[in-house]
């Protein structure tokens, strides 16, 4: 049975990223990869920041932007990446179960 991911902003519930588990929804690592037509960009923002992940490739950071300020780091993009990691290029990713910011509903 297809299972429905949700991610949530803990302050006040409003979907971030909703689909379900498939190809365009996956878990990587404890992690949830979404395509970019199911995540709601409307409180997000990308930023410049990027980590470089040895074994994936370059990801930028992305913010939650709230009334009360911005969350730093609640998802990530990977633009460039490495050979057998192509699966996530482009994808918006969230951490799995809760964080600071997001849960997993």
């Amino acid at each position: 049975m297809l299972r429905e991911i949700s991610i949530k902003a803990k302050h006040d519930q409003a979907t971030l990223a909703k689909g379900v588990e498939t190809q365009s929804v996956f878990r990587l690592e404890g992690n949830w990869y979404f395509d970019q037509a199911v995540v709601d960009m409307h409180n997000l923002r990308v930023t410049e920041r990027t980590y470089v992940c040895p074994h994936k490739g370059t990801c930028f950071w992305i913010d939650l932007v709230t009334d009360n300020g911005t969350i730093a780091d609640v998802a990530w993009m990977y633009t460039v990446v490495k050979p057998n990691y192509e699966h996530i290029k482009d994808k918006i990713a969230f951490y799995g179960g809760t964080r600071h910011a997001t849960t997993e509903a």
